[in-house]
């Protein structure tokens, strides 16, 4: 009993303690430092060797302007047995706040005193100063410890610490250096390349990074500098640059063609399509594997889709059919076989042929996950069919198939937004509720958005009128009829004007205006939303749309930074504000995080 007890009261004493410790940080945060001050007395007092209490004492002190205070809490961490010398920076910064910079100095010389006993000393002296932002001194402090002691690593330190300096070659320099004797840094020394890196190759970050890496390539060829070649000209989107580095890597690594693959992936994520089929083309004629040699022939048969004109879809028809008699039409090539069914659906119009070979192709065993992608295409079929009742019967099976997958998450959401289609507002709005909580973000995020449109939409309107309209003018959209989608949209703000549907009516006319590059009347759809429904939960669509249209589409790229400034400090919360922020740092010249 007493045990329990014990560990009763130890608990408490714990929680009670990280409490404190929180609440003195956030009194230190909000500017309360007499508050603040007051608790990390009591928490130093019972923690007696958390140094990190006493520098925080001593920045309430230097706060407060109390610097006599500071320096004599300083003074005691520098007497007695155990000296810690990083005090000594304390004592520099203590004087260079009352404007002593003579005293300051003498204080940083005694630290570096420290170093020339005792150079491991050096971490915590170089980072202190580093916090001050004293790089001049944290830099010396690092070279000086690895001079006296070479087995001492403080390269990484060093490196950011040029980077602040803007002695951007010597940064880059050093961090090459660190990737050649420690490859598994180099994720970490990407990341700080980012800094000083964008998509402009005339950067200064750029121009020095590729200089000095080609100087390099020439002196001592070495694939680490290939590698990081092809990363620059991919930050940069020259992805014709990055393939000549990728299949240099190629030859030199026994044919592995990831690389290659993976900037095929990178670059028709990104639309550049033309590049992604020569990459395409290389991977088709060097690939050593019958998977490799199908996949690829899958993402150039999908770049063939979106560049052609519904005159071509003939020619692409047989192209799949030649794939499909070479690769065999079994479980091996089903991946293959979905794609031709939907470009069958979705684009060439032959959607009862695309159900028919579906249904033949489960007649096959493959795995549970197999199984249901195949049907959730068959689903999504039907569904772009209308035939909404047997696409329900799929997805529920696919749902109950992989229960923990978040295939079974994507399925769910389609039931709810077939349900949706179907005028189901009310079994659509429960099955919205749980995809809330989807492990999936994506997911989550669509589920929101059209889960709060019908709630929105379906207080003010018990008929729910207006709202069939719109999930009706959604099915044009996706069954490829955007004008019949357009005239629908233009009667629900014709004749449900005032209704909050307006705002959402206004956004998806001008997302359809886009994709029939339309773009002076998106322009004015996204315009006018703005104008009437900027208090509204798509306003910020309406911003990052319309931003992206100046910037990519209308080439005027002073509205696109405005917009983009817009999202930053009107809409924090906004799922577009990261890359808005992104958009804009880029346009206005900036390098990028």
């Amino acid at each position: 009993m007493r045990g329990i007890i014990f560990i009763l009261a130890l608990a408490f004493s714990v929680s009670v303690f990280s409490q404190n410790d929180a609440l003195a940080k956030n009194y230190f945060e909000q500017g309360e430092y007499e508050k603040a001050l007051s608790m990390f007395t009591k928490l130093a007092r019972t923690n007696p060797s958390r140094t990190d209490y006493v520098l925080f004492i001593i920045k309430c002190n230097q706060q407060l302007e109390n610097f006599s205070e500071a320096e004599k809490i300083i003074r005691k961490k520098l007497s007695g047995r155990n000296v810690f010398p990083k005090f000594y920076v304390e004592l520099g910064y203590n004087y260079s706040l009352q404007d002593q910079d003579s005293l300051a100095q003498v204080a940083y010389q005694q630290a570096f005193r420290a170093i020339e006993d005792k150079p491991f000393y050096a971490y915590t002296i170089g980072r202190a100063f580093s916090d001050y932002s004293l790089l001049d001194e944290a830099a010396r402090t690092f070279e000086r410890a690895m001079e006296l002691d070479p087995e001492r690593d403080y390269n990484p330190q060093l490196a950011k610490i040029y980077g602040e300096q803007g002695e951007l070659e010597k940064m880059f320099e050093k961090y090459i250096d660190i990737i050649r004797s420690n490859s598994n840094y180099r994720p970490s020394a990407q990341r700080n390349f980012a800094y000083y890196v964008n998509e402009d190759p005339n950067n200064e970050g750029n121009v020095i990074l590729r200089k000095i890496l080609l100087k390099r390539l020439q002196g001592t060829p070495d694939i680490l500098y290939n590698e990081l070649l092809s990363w620059l000209f991919i930050q940069q989107k020259d992805y014709r640059k990055a393939f000549i580095q990728e299949k240099a890597i190629f030859k030199r690594t026994n044919e592995d063609a990831t690389g290659i693959i993976d900037l095929m992936h990178i670059a028709m994520e990104d639309g550049n399509y033309e590049d992604a089929q020569d990459i395409i083309g290389f991977v088709i004629e060097n690939s050593n594997t019958f998977q490799e040699k199908m996949e690829a022939n899958q993402y150039l048969m999908d770049i063939k889709i979106k560049l052609a004109a519904p005159s071509e879809y003939d020619d692409i028809e047989k192209e799949y059919l030649e794939l499909l008699e070479y690769f065999g039409e079994g479980p091996l090539s089903y991946a293959l076989q979905i794609d031709f069914n939907r470009f069958l659906a979705f684009q060439y119009g032959k959607s009862e042929t695309g159900i028919e070979n579906l249904k033949r192709l489960l007649k096959n065993r493959f795995t549970i996950y197999q199984e249901a992608r195949i049907k959730l295409t068959l689903a999504d079929i039907l569904v772009f069919n209308e035939r909404f009742n047997e696409a329900l019967i799929y997805y529920s099976q696919v749902q109950k198939k992989v229960k923990n997958d978040v295939l079974a998450q994507e399925a769910r959401f389609k039931v709810a937004r077939t349900s949706y289609f179907k005028g189901d507002f009310e079994w659509a709005q429960i099955q919205l509720d749980v995809l809330k909580k989807s492990a999936s973000q994506l997911i989550a995020n669509d589920a929101m958005e059209l889960s709060l449109m019908i709630r929105d939409n379906s207080l003010e309107d018990s008929t729910q009128t207006a709202l069939k309209k719109f999930a009706r003018a959604d099915l044009l959209d996706l069954q490829n009829k955007p004008q019949e989608a357009i005239v629908l949209l233009e009667d629900i703000l014709q004749n449900h004007k005032g209704e909050k549907i307006e705002d959402e009516a206004l956004l998806k006319m001008g997302i359809i205006n886009e994709k029939m590059s339309r773009f002076e009347r998106a322009e004015a759809n996204y315009l006018k939303l703005i104008e009437f429904y900027k208090e509204d939960i798509v306003a910020d669509d309406a911003h990052f749309r319309l931003a992206k249209l100046y910037e990519t589409q209308l080439d005027q790229i002073d509205k696109a930074k405005e917009f983009y400034e817009q999202i930053i400090f009107n809409f924090e919360d906004s799922i577009y504000f990261v890359e808005a922020r992104k958009r804009y740092r880029m346009l206005r010249g900036d390098a990028i995080n």
